[in-house]
């Protein structure tokens, strides 16, 4: 719930073909042990973490340089042309690390 990106080892859950971002793919944040975690420090877990390609607004303006700035609210945002690859080579359950 802070708007920071999990770290951790996580699966892809869903595919978002249709998401206002070009493209989605659904991590499996919060996981039993996040949930534990969030509850022991008294603060909310967040969710719904995506791996996406660009906002419309943010490719129209800003394009491969979107990461100069955080706007993805936790989320992992690539370029649309990166979302096309891997979108291509991942399935539901595809493991993901996530790591500083």
């Amino acid at each position: 719930g802070d708007g920071r990106t999990p770290e951790g080892l996580y699966r892809i859950d869903a595919l978002k073909p249709d998401s206002y971002f070009y493209r989605a793919l659904r991590v499996s944040y919060p996981d039993e042990a996040d949930l534990a975690r969030a509850r022991q420090l008294g603060k909310r877990p967040g969710g719904n973490i995506m791996i996406h390609g660009l906002d419309p607004n943010i490719a129209a303006k800003w394009h491969d340089d979107h990461w100069l700035f955080n706007w993805t609210n936790g989320c992992i945002a690539v370029t649309n042309r990166e979302m096309d690859i891997v979108w291509a080579s991942v399935d539901l359950g595809t493991p993901v690390e996530i790591r500083p």
